[in-house]
């Protein structure tokens, strides 16, 4: 990210100087309306131009997005026509000389080859059209060349050589940014979809067997279980987002737990504590469920005798602190932190790492999991939550099918 970060930071500098230079050269004073000097004005409107371009680009290069981006662009650079394409095809041609796209793109195959910059002159026969020269700056995605801005103007100009390089390797950069999102959402969805691989086939097993179980003692019993395992492996198998609300993840860890207490009975006891203010608050989809079955399976499956399980959210000012807590078998603290680190699989069901490795993937690395325990001192396990975060926003809860 960082990379990334430097790169943006780098970008933005060339339009400073192109605002500056535009200051120099264009703007009056008589028509800045009191706004500062000729060039602090001329540099508002440069990064203001550029600010307005870069959330099209931040989807990708498409035909839809680089029609929203290309007159902002052509603004910035002050040609009489500029194109955005791709490596088989101009995506948009904005200003005056649309006629030369052909001979554009047949231009185009030295520079996005060699993935350098040219100019050159353009053939026309329009005595009218004042498009007679063209700046080619290729579009570049980790060393790998996406297409190509081209800046078309009436005469060659050095200046608008360097200048369109300059917003070329912006764009770049852009394009860059939506080439890690992307990425992060298929991890995410990745992870998503190993979380479902993982909800564990015993408890499928072992909830239907109770289920059928009651079928002839007690039909009703029997009814109600089969609508909790309905409403969890709904939840569990949605497709509506990444990221869901405290409440719905509570309201799934509920039905999980009614068909894990139909099978151990009186053997699990549950203390709930739960702010009702922190509710609505968005997490990552998924992401509490998995820490409650593992407090599940190291409170009870790992012993004979009894096991109580706490769950607390909590309203701490500008976050949700949720923790889950069991008195089973616990955990020698080394092994967890090899999980942890991705060293050591963890032995059946849902592993902690996943959720970890998500949390600090969404909130940053100061919001992963914090893990006590201790062989035979059980485990708790807290969880904290930001009540608002940039891009997190949780989908509406899942309709009955």
């Amino acid at each position: 990210m960082s990379g990334f970060l430097a790169g943006l930071c780098i970008a933005i500098l060339p339009f400073l100087a192109l605002g500056f230079w535009l200051g120099r050269r264009t703007a009056r004073p008589e028509s800045l309306g009191g706004l500062g000097t000729p060039v602090e004005h001329a540099t508002f409107q440069t990064l203001h131009t550029a600010s307005l371009a870069a959330p099209p680009l931040r989807a990708g290069l498409t035909e839809e997005t680089a029609r929203k981006s290309a007159r902002r662009l052509r603004t910035l650079l002050g040609t009489d026509a500029l194109c955005l394409t791709d490596r088989q095809q101009v995506l948009v041609w904005d200003g005056v000389g649309a006629h030369h796209r052909t001979e554009i793109m047949a231009r185009l195959a030295g520079p996005l080859d060699a993935g350098r910059g040219e100019a050159f002159r353009l053939t026309c026969d329009a005595p009218d059209c004042p498009v007679r020269w063209a700046v080619v700056a290729p579009l570049t995605v980790d060393d790998r060349v996406h297409g190509a801005l081209v800046a078309c103007a009436p005469r060659e100009s050095a200046v608008l050589v360097r200048a369109a390089g300059e917003v070329a390797r912006w764009v770049s950069v852009q394009l860059e940014l939506a080439d890690l999102d992307q990425s992060r959402t298929r991890l995410i969805e990745a992870e998503i979809k190993a979380l479902r691989a993982q909800i564990s086939p015993h408890f499928i097993f072992n909830s239907l067997a109770v289920i059928a179980s009651f079928v002839r003692t007690d039909p009703e019993r029997a009814r109600e279980l089969l609508l909790e395992f309905a409403d969890f492996t709904r939840y569990s198998f949605r497709r509506h987002g990444d990221f869901t609300t405290l409440a719905d993840e509570l309201h799934a860890i509920d039905h999980y737990l009614a068909l894990v207490r139909a099978r151990f009975g009186d053997r699990l006891s549950l203390t709930l504590q739960i702010a009702p203010e922190v509710l609505p608050v968005a997490l990552p989809f998924l992401c509490l469920q998995p820490l409650v079955e593992n407090a599940v399976k190291h409170g009870l499956e790992g012993k004979a005798d009894k096991c109580h399980i706490r769950i607390t959210a909590q309203d701490a000012g500008a976050e949700a602190l949720v923790v889950i807590e069991d008195d089973g078998t616990g955990m020698d603290p080394e092994l967890l932190r090899r999980i942890l680190a991705g060293e050591v699989s963890p032995s059946g069901g849902i592993g902690l790492s996943n959720v970890d490795d998500r949390l600090r993937q969404v909130y940053g690395d100061d919001y992963g999991l914090v893990i006590e325990t201790a062989p035979g001192a059980g485990m708790k396990i807290t969880a904290r939550l930001p009540k608002y975060q940039p891009g997190v926003h949780s989908a509406a809860r899942l309709a009955p099918e």
